[in-house]
């Protein structure tokens, strides 16, 4: 495997050079952006977001207007921290039990279960398609169904693991420049009314079937410009003709960090804890093997042995300690970093499906451009024929008197007449020395039973019609793909900071477990030691080496057979 380099483009750089070949640096849009101007400001400043392995910093209050009692609790600038305190089984409004999630936030009291986490964060997903939401915790896999059957969504493990990561997920919303202050989150918070009177009333209730085709700083507005429905539905694989050189960078990092993440690190981890758990175990019967061993010798013998087994049994229970510690502290962060990743792909599809609308559109709009180009010089060429024709009309009298002059006079040139346009009566009279021609227009016209002068200004009025909505389109897609790479591009350098902070975090509270794993055995085995050299020497021991020079050399030779027989 190559080695991973750490060439984050998410880093804010400030000498960054914007890449000639982007095709947001090519818009030029004189109507102001369609974003809030202040969505980069929230998000600029924002620090490293506290985890459940991060030390809590209290979030400083920026506002002074509040929608509801929680958003003023949030925004307190106290060290709010949202606690789920118990997982409970119920089966209220349902005909099966399930596990329900027991959410305190300061004075309130909220219980939800998991597919209402789950429905949170797919609505702030819709709601918010330019920023990183946080992920929950999984789902239960089809291989556990399996093996616990219906014990699976009861399993003690998974509900803890559950209850820890879910409150991880509320803490980074809440501590969001952004998405904290979302009337929806605090009404989930509440508690008051039912998950589901919140999905039916606005601003969830006017969410769009697709995204792509909304305003992307505000998915639910509801003067939204119908321009928007005529937008094209790319999907993200659509190559791209100007792609952004920053994005690109992103996307082939974030490929190469959840690669690293799933591949390596997640393995490693898991193989760790799997042998840390084993060591336990191993302690865990050795030092009962050892402390009934105790009781089958008496003196300064047994208390050593059992001092032995008691020391045996503190790195048990140390090593569980630490076991649990990494759980939490270690490998749920690197899952939760994994699905970071996963979440940071979507994010940079959707931008990508967003520049792929920008040039559709301008294909578009192109195309419609050169057929109205067309259709208008089809009717100058049919206005040019028709002063032909009525030219040939008004002198084909002339021209016919000139016939029999004409047979005189062979030398002269014959007059040339044009064939008439058809119109749209086929028993219009016609003129003299046009029969031929006329009759074949006319049966072609009776055959085809349209006018084509007045199928071509119709073509003329709607391709005129669709290029007026094009360009309104074009002008939409590019204030869209404008906000859509400032604000994502926001939110991935506060991810950038938030995500050193973390594994910082992770980094020093791995250090610690194993500082305090070491501090406890050491103190045991110390205490074990003490009492293991009060048990007398072997009477046929070697004399140390300060005996050894005290007594001077010995002449005499030791019998292997006496020290075996103990004499």
């Amino acid at each position: 495997m190559d080695a991973f380099d750490d060439d984050n483009p998410f880093e804010n750089d400030m000498e960054r050079v914007p890449s000639e070949t982007s095709s947001t640096s090519k818009v030029n849009i004189s109507a102001p952006s369609s974003p809030p101007p202040n969505t980069a400001q929230l998000l600029a400043p924002s620090k490293p977001y506290p985890t459940a392995a991060t030390q809590r910093q209290p979030q400083q209050s920026y506002k002074s207007d509040f929608c509801c009692y929680r958003d003023r609790w949030l925004h307190s600038g106290e060290d709010a921290e949202i606690l789920i305190t118990d997982a409970q089984k119920t089966s209220l409004n349902s005909n099966t039990p399930y596990i329900t999630y027991v959410i305190h936030t300061g004075t309130a009291e909220a219980r939800h279960r998991y597919s209402e986490f789950e429905s949170l964060r797919l609505n702030f997903v819709k709601l918010y398609p330019t920023l990183i939401i946080p992920p929950i915790p999984s789902k239960q896999t089809i291989g556990d169904y399996a093996t616990r059957q219906a014990k699976a969504k009861e399993d003690a493990a998974m509900i803890s693991r559950r209850k820890r990561m879910l409150q991880t997920f509320l803490n980074r919303v809440a501590r969001h420049p952004i998405l904290s202050n979302e009337h929806v989150f605090h009404r989930f918070l509440e508690g008051e009314v039912s998950w589901t009177e919140v999905l039916n009333s606005p601003p969830l209730s006017m969410l769009p079937k697709n995204i792509l085709k909304a305003p992307s700083h505000n998915p639910t507005d509801p003067n939204a410009s119908p321009a928007y429905a005529v937008l094209p539905n790319p999907t993200a694989t659509h190559p791209l003709r100007n792609p952004d050189q920053r994005f690109i960078d992103s996307e082939v990092f974030t490929s190469k960090f959840a690669n690293h993440l799933s591949g390596p690190m997640e393995k490693v981890t898991r193989r760790t804890l799997k042998r840390w758990s084993e060591t336990a175990q191993d302690y865990s019967e050795l030092g009962a093997a050892l402390n009934g061993f105790s009781l089958n010798e008496s003196g300064s013998l047994a208390t050593a042995m059992e001092k032995t087994g008691q020391a045996v049994d503190t790195s048990y229970m140390s090593t569980t300690r630490l076991l649990q510690e990494l759980e939490q502290n270690f490998s749920e962060p690197l899952h939760e970093y994994t699905q970071f990743a996963i979440i940071i792909r979507k994010l940079l599809a959707y931008r990508h499906q967003k520049n792929v609308q920008y040039e559709m559109t301008q294909d578009a709009l192109e195309g419609k451009r050169e057929m109205l180009e067309e259709y208008e010089k089809s009717e100058r060429e049919a206005k040019r024929l028709e002063e032909a024709l009525a030219r040939g009309r008004t002198n084909g009298l002339t021209n016919s008197r000139s016939e029999g002059q004409s047979s005189e006079n062979p030398d002269e040139p014959a007059s040339v007449y044009l064939p008439p346009h058809p119109g749209p009566s086929p028993y219009k009279k016609r003129a003299p020395g046009m029969g031929f021609l006329n009759a074949l227009s006319y049966t072609l016209h009776g055959m085809m039973d349209v006018d084509p002068e007045i199928a071509r200004r119709n073509g003329i009025g709607k391709t005129r019609e669709t290029i007026s909505q094009l360009e309104d389109a074009l002008h939409l897609t590019a204030q869209d793909l404008k906000y859509s790479s400032s604000t994502i591009q926001a939110d991935l350098d506060r991810f950038q900071r938030q995500k050193v902070a973390d594994l910082r975090e992770m980094s020093i509270n791995m250090a610690r477990s194993h500082r305090d794993w070491c501090k406890k055995n050491l103190e045991a085995w110390q205490a074990a030691k003490k009492e293991i050299e009060k048990i007398p020497e072997h009477p046929n021991s070697m004399p140390s080496p300060q005996h050894a020079q005290a007594a001077g050399p010995s002449t005499i030779r030791r019998d292997s057979t006496a020290t075996i027989n103990g004499r």
